[in-house]
């Protein structure tokens, strides 16, 4: 099933409303603004799989905020393993990552996020700007994916039951997709009634649920299939609102006047060590690998 004038494989993301069932939620394509991302490190295949899954989470957090001018970051510090950091984030649909790993260690696919990292913790934070809000969320690095760590500490410590599904296809030569969806049970207060935490699990989110589990990574990332068409076949006989949200794009924020302003914070005898020989001071950008001289 097409959706007339939607590509189905564009970076977009789509919210949605179950209303009789209080649930809401996201689908997030990356195509374009995923090869982008990845294509400024010569990052071994399985580790574009994973930053992949992490720029997918992200975006799909960032997408549910009700206000768009905040920022989710999703960061996570171990050691032990081949992966010693990962960072993402998103503002306002601008989407950027990176990964920095030994390259002396091999990665296979199929590695558990303990052999990936060794011993690490996922942190997830995010600002709202307007209205001056910030939480954050720490995740043991634990289990196979990234998304089950997540899924299951907004379950367990926001009590918002949640349930998260992504998929990447592709491959160097041929590119890459990635596919997300996130659905979440609203808090009672927003649609009245008893909390969720009050009692045993609500039958309406054990349905959504059951419906939502039957996504497939091959859903996720068929190029055929458009998120309104996948909504479709999982909400078939439920009533779903839907409303497009931002774009995501490549938004890596570095610039020269943005680096330049943080080196002149510096003082004049620290800067005098950061010159090379022709008076320059050389920053690169860990997220587009790009490499600024700086008269500072």
């Amino acid at each position: 099933m097409r959706v007339e004038g939607i590509a189905p494989t564009a970076d977009r993301t789509l919210g949605f409303m179950v209303p009789a069932r209080g649930a809401r939620g996201q689908v997030v394509r990356l195509d374009a603004t995923l090869n982008a991302i990845v294509a400024a490190h010569p990052y071994p295949e399985p580790l574009i799989r994973l930053l992949a899954e992490a720029l997918t989470l992200t975006a799909l957090v960032g997408a549910t905020m009700r206000l768009h001018d905040g920022q989710v970051t999703v960061q996570a510090s171990a050691k032990g393993g081949p992966v010693e950091l990962l960072a993402c984030d998103w503002r306002t649909g601008e989407l950027r990552g990176h990964i920095k790993f030994d390259d002396q260690i091999p990665v296979t696919d199929g590695m558990s996020l303990p052999e990936l990292f060794g011993k690490g913790y996922l942190a997830i934070t995010v600002d709202q700007a307007a209205s001056d809000e910030r939480w954050q969320g720490i995740v043991p690095l634990e289990g196979h994916s990234l998304a089950a760590a997540l899924e299951g500490w907004f379950g367990q410590s926001e009590q918002l039951p949640t349930l998260m599904r992504i998929g990447v296809a592709g491959s160097a030569q041929t590119g890459w997709l990635a596919g997300g969806l996130i659905v979440q049970h609203l808090a009672r207060a927003e649609i009245g009634g008893e909390r969720l935490d009050a009692g045993d699990q609500h039958p309406d989110w054990e349905h959504v649920a059951a419906l939502a589990g039957t996504t497939s990574a091959e859903e996720l990332t068929d190029a055929d299939l458009t998120a309104e068409a996948l909504l479709w076949r999982l909400f078939h006989e439920e009533q779903v609102r839907v409303v497009p949200g931002p774009r995501p794009v490549k938004g890596c924020r570095c610039s020269a006047a943005h680096i330049r302003d943080v080196l002149m914070r510096f003082p004049e005898t620290e800067r005098i060590d950061m010159r090379d020989d022709k008076g320059l001071i050389s920053v690169d950008c860990q997220f587009c690998s790009r490499v600024f001289a700086i008269a500072a």
